[in-house]
């Protein structure tokens, strides 16, 4: 941030960005998130369809609303109990983020420890890699595991991620 620029309220920020994509509040600023590239748009769909059938409800791009200075948009989240209202203003579930350029992954996570979340993971498209928040620093893993027991296996994101970038058949159905 410029040494003397202003610092945005809540409620400047809300007025100015709230619904408005491709935009996290970080402590008084407004923050462009980088933009998507087709692959994480392709494995952001993918983890939350994958975070739905594990037995949670998934949400994408929304924002937290738990503390008042910061207000992330993750790629995806869940929740096991249902949100009332736009926004979450509880710690949820679990966080998905897709690493993108210009992210800062790390200063994220530390954040998200921050506001109580309890399980973060990310997610590499490129690399095909996933790594596990432990509270202080990112741990390759190879599964999912979910707080509530289910684990998503990494070949499982992996096959269906690649599978996702192939054109399929039409299946036959009446729309």
């Amino acid at each position: 941030m410029a040494p003397n620029a202003t610092l945005l309220s809540v409620n400047e920020y809300d007025r100015l960005y709230d619904g408005e994509p491709g935009w996290d509040y970080w402590f008084g600023q407004a923050r462009r998130k980088p933009v998507s590239t087709k692959l994480h748009a392709v494995l952001r769909f993918l983890l939350a369809e994958l975070l739905r059938r594990a037995g949670y409800i998934a949400i994408g791009e929304s924002d937290l609303r738990i503390v008042d200075d910061w207000r992330p948009r993750p790629d995806v989240y869940g929740v096991l109990e249902k949100i009332e209202g736009r926004s979450a203003t509880r710690p949820v579930d679990v966080v998905f983020e897709v690493l993108s350029d210009g992210n800062d992954i790390v200063t994220k996570c530390k954040h998200y420890t921050e506001i109580q979340i309890p399980v973060v993971f990310v997610f590499d498209p490129d690399a095909q890699t996933i790594a596990r928040w432990d509270g202080t620093k990112l741990v390759p893993v190879s599964d999912v595991k979910l707080g509530n027991g289910v684990t998503i296996t990494g070949a499982t994101i992996w096959s269906e991620f690649a599978k996702r970038q192939q054109p399929q058949p039409p299946a036959s159905m009446t729309i």
